[in-house]
């Protein structure tokens, strides 16, 4: 790879000062977002594409965010582990890393594509693997409401070192080097270890978001019998569940067959099987997820009926009432119409009284109306 000049500013880690020599590719663009012309000098914030780097030798950090043109040496190193972590990154640039590492090129269209299925596939140099994180936040009012955002991440695995790929920061990749620190030890037995903790701590938010669906479903339940919540929130509510719902399963249940690819090709990653256990543990709470997330769905879809049904007693119930009011007022009605008593009354044939039979039926009928529409027969 071709030198390229680079010192980082002290003030602002995400800050970089990036020399264009114009003797190579695109690559000597990256980590900066530098400007697209060859053969000047900017400082450029790369808060939106931010690059992160970490060398491990015997589990202890060595390097942390060097140079990117090092990544191909320090990858080509036998007795380290390498990361690098590509946020929103540039497609030319990324297109001449793939050159510069022999990145197979359906991976990396892959990698930028918005719509991929999570999936793990061996190539000739790597192994690619596409998951989706998840988050899912539950609104304070009733805690029913509910909103999914989902964050696609992408890696290539090479036999000593991992490049993570993320189409937003929104991910926070920090939590995985969290997760890799709280288990230092692990990182002996090579890239197995850097890939079992970005696979555990996507699995894990998807644990996580299913526990939210779990208690949302629970909170719509409770709802179904308030003779109070109005139907027309607990409708939508369910429907918001509902979508979050099929939205979450649509990565949940690919991870089973991403584990299982790695696992097969755990050799091809230097997984040594001190590491197995680890995997099966994984793939143990893959399994969880995607049964609780099938259950998730036949809940859902109870609930929806149980809502129709309990709409349809309720409906009957009204229908009952209102029939039998109909039917008390019916006979006096009946009488007094068919004896024709049109009998004076206080204020018969004088204005007033025919203002105040007027007012005696709109408070009657206002009375009615407010009664109706407390309980929802209206």
């Amino acid at each position: 790879m071709a030198p390229a000049t680079s010192t980082r500013s002290e003030a602002n880690p995400v800050r970089w000062l990036c020399t264009l020599d114009g003797a190579g590719p695109a690559l000597q663009r990256w980590p900066c977002r530098c400007a697209r012309s060859w053969g000047h000098t900017e400082l450029v914030d790369t808060n939106d594409g931010a690059v992160r780097g970490r060398v491990w030798r015997e589990g202890k950090v060595v390097a942390e965010d060097f140079d990117f043109a090092r990544i191909s040496d320090y990858l080509n190193e036998q007795d380290s582990l390498t990361w690098v972590d590509l946020c929103d990154p540039d497609h030319r640039i990324l297109q001449d890393l793939a050159k510069e590492l022999t990145l197979e090129p359906l991976a990396v269209e892959d990698a930028i594509a918005h719509s991929e299925r999570a999936k793990a596939t061996r190539y000739a140099t790597h192994t690619f693997i596409t998951v989706y994180a998840v988050k899912l936040d539950v609104t304070p009012a009733g805690g029913t409401n509910t909103r999914l955002a989902i964050r696609k991440i992408s890696a290539f695995v090479f036999p000593h070192g991992l490049i993570t790929v993320r189409a937003s920061p929104d991910f926070d990749i920090e939590d995985v080097v969290h997760r890799w620190e709280d288990n230092a030890d692990l990182l002996q037995y090579g890239v197995g270890a850097l890939v079992h903790g970005l696979l555990d701590m996507v699995v894990d938010g998807h644990f996580e978001a299913v526990q939210v669906l779990d208690d949302a479903m629970e909170g719509l339940e409770d709802g179904l019998f308030d003779e109070t919540a109005a139907s027309a929130d607990v409708q939508r509510a369910t429907y918001q569940v509902r979508k979050d719902l099929v939205q979450l399963r649509r990565v949940v249940l690919p991870m089973r067959e991403v584990i299982n690819s790695v696992l097969r090709h755990r050799k091809d990653i230097n997984a040594p099987t001190e590491l197995d256990p680890w995997y099966d543990d994984l793939y143990d709470h893959v399994l969880r997820a995607s049964e609780w997330t099938e259950s998730l769905r036949d809940m859902v879809t109870t609930i929806f009926e149980t809502n129709l049904s309990l709409q349809d007693a309720r409906l009957n119930n009204v229908m009952k009432k209102l029939t039998g009011w109909a039917a008390i007022i019916a006979v006096p009605t009946a009488v007094t119409g068919y004896f024709g008593q049109n009998v004076p009354y206080p204020g018969f044939g004088k204005e007033w009284g025919f203002l105040i039979s007027v007012a005696i039926i709109l408070a009657i009928a206002g009375a009615l109306y407010a009664t109706f529409k407390r309980r929802n027969w209206i």
